[in-house]
């Protein structure tokens, strides 16, 4: 008898183990998706004939959270949208693709706003440092592909107004 206590104590003491080592409810955290939010419109004109070559809406990074978030963490751009950075000083500028989870085209435009430089089809998660090459004040983030699509060149210019 006291074995078949010492036996019945043994698979009490294991189920009450079982049942308290069960997981907890998972607790599910819910992230808000990071939603595009526009800030302002730009426009690119072709410098040799002054003629638009695309307009784009336009979230603007100015702050350093935002500049230094860019567009991590989201899915992608309509088109017809872009990232404006614009930087507190002219130098040379970096980027990287780091939990940017869709290709991007980088371009950067000097003081004058005009276009001096490229990083075309950037890819996803890469941390590789993309240089601006030449000093500039802001960078435009689009869809990777569109710089060729559009054509842009050196010397093309933009211009911006926030909303």
């Amino acid at each position: 008898m006291k074995k078949q206590s010492q036996l019945s104590l043994l698979i009490l003491i294991m189920l009450i183990g079982f049942v308290s080592c069960k997981d907890d409810t998972k607790k599910v955290i819910k992230t808000e998706a990071v939603t595009f939010t526009k800030e302002g419109t730009l426009t690119i004109y072709k410098a040799q004939t002054d003629s638009v070559l695309t307009s784009l809406d336009i979230e603007i990074a100015e702050s350093d959270y935002e500049t230094e978030t860019g567009l991590m963490y989201r899915k992608g751009m309509d088109e017809n949208q872009g990232m404006l950075f614009i930087f507190p000083d002219v130098r040379q500028h970096y980027f990287h693709m780091k939990n940017t989870e869709f290709g991007l085209d980088i371009i950067f435009i000097d003081e004058n706003l005009n276009i001096v430089s490229f990083q075309e089809n950037a890819l996803p998660f890469d941390e590789t440092l993309l240089p601006s090459q030449v000093p500039a004040k802001y960078a435009l983030e689009v869809n990777a592909g569109l710089s060729e699509k559009w054509l842009l060149e050196v010397g093309d210019r933009v211009e911006f107004k926030k909303d």
